[in-house]
């Protein structure tokens, strides 16, 4: 990668970068998350099924993205290390309007489940950013400012959720699906015309296995630790997306309300995050981004086992607006470490792993999440991913050690 020059009085290329992608990971934010809270009561209304089947059906289309995404990503990272982080970008975003828009058309669980295959395939905007704006920005700034681009996909997704919820009650789940599609193919132009990288194609690093990747690196086990992190999280995470708006409906009253409800709650985290992360990158790298990673371990494992004793929808808000807290301080402190230990030739290869994982949580949670919820009750699904946590405090222990070099 080359270091762009600026000329006298310009702005440096990170900060103009980190302006163009923040809003371009908020408007993904907002096209990825307008459904997702009601995509199990959007699969409702694709036939007529039992209590158990809904919810199996619901998990296994809602994986099917990110189990796509976790085959293809170690493909595009190969990719962006030889060819940049733009061109991915631009696939990306363009990719993904294309099956959105096309999802408002489906008349089958299917066909939904097809496109949802097809959106994995094409994933990949978010990371690319990540990717891109740990290469070129200082290393001393890279915990403020990964954790700023961060709230740009957080922020989104906040505004996405509750407008999805609107439009959903207005005008029903295809008009959702075709203007998502409408913000990405935005998110596309936005890209082109306003993005900047000038890219030297580093080929016999790319070419390297996995293995003699990991033999290059200055700390291996860092880099390993950091990617079961993000796997752990997002198993968590998306353990009790299937089921939440469900969840919702088992505690509202009022029916009209569920959708609305279902956003808020499903968005409250965003609306904590989005103040927080910036702060907490700052923090991190003053006081060092593994103490933060362990605070937001902590505080994560204990809001997940109390949402599972919640008694009413307001207990439930309150604890999703605190896990917004923890969010603040998992992902984008484990992005940080990533890239710290990670060279520049190696950057896209690594955060295409790190994608990987995500996609791997992504799959296993929903689908263990449904599972639960079939079997057992939904207050038990987030038990059981308090359980999950606890993997991540076992595996910060582990570690702590060389975590704190970072």
């Amino acid at each position: 990668m080359k270091v762009v020059k600026n000329q006298p009085n310009e702005q440096p290329l990170w900060k103009r970068n980190l302006v163009v992608l923040w809003f371009g990971t908020f408007m993904t934010g907002v096209g990825g998350s307008s459904i997702s809270p009601f995509l199990s009561l959007f699969v409702d209304t694709l036939g007529h099924f039992t209590h158990a089947q809904l919810n199996l059906q619901s998990g296994v289309i809602f994986a099917s993205t990110y189990l796509m995404t976790a085959i293809v990503s170690p493909f595009w990272g190969k990719l962006a290390d030889t060819k940049g982080r733009k061109p991915m970008l631009l696939r990306a975003s363009m990719g993904m309007a294309i099956t959105i828009f096309l999802m408002g058309f489906v008349t089958s669980t299917w066909q939904l489940m097809l496109l949802r295959l097809l959106l994995g395939a094409f994933s990949g905007f978010v990371s690319n950013s990540v990717a891109l704006m740990a290469i070129i920005t200082p290393k001393e700034k890279s915990g403020r400012v990964l954790g700023t681009l961060s709230t740009g996909m957080v922020s989104g997704t906040l505004l996405g959720q509750v407008f999805g919820g609107v439009i959903v009650n207005q005008t029903g789940y295809r008009a959702t699906f075709w203007i998502t599609g409408l913000i990405m193919f935005l998110v596309f132009l936005l890209t082109l015309f306003l993005v900047r990288e000038e890219f030297e194609p580093l080929k016999n690093q790319a070419k390297l296995g996995f293995r003699q990747m990991m033999k290059h690196l200055p700390s291996v086990q860092v880099i390993i630790s950091m990617l079961f992190v993000t796997l752990v999280i997002q198993l968590t995470d998306k353990s009790i997306m299937p089921v939440l708006s469900l969840y919702v409906r088992q505690l509202v009253s009022n029916p009209d309300q569920v959708t609305i409800i279902s956003g808020i709650v499903a968005s409250a985290p965003g609306a904590v995050m989005m103040m927080t992360a910036p702060i907490l990158g700052r923090l991190g790298d003053r006081y060092g981004q593994h103490r933060v990673l362990l605070g937001g371990i902590l505080l994560s494992f204990l809001l997940y086992l109390l949402q599972g004793f919640s008694q009413n929808i307001v207990q439930v808000i309150i604890l999703r607006l605190l896990v917004g807290v923890s969010d603040s301080a998992l992902a984008p402190s484990a992005q940080v470490i990533l890239a710290r230990f990670s060279p520049a030739s190696a950057t896209g290869r690594i955060f295409s792993y790190n994608q990987m994982m995500q996609s791997i949580g992504a799959v296993i949670g929903p689908l263990a999440g449904s599972a639960v919820a079939a079997y057992f009750n939904y207050r038990m699904v987030f038990i059981v991913a308090s359980g999950f946590i606890l993997l991540n405090l076992i595996n910060y222990l582990l570690n702590a050690k060389r975590l704190r070099q970072a």
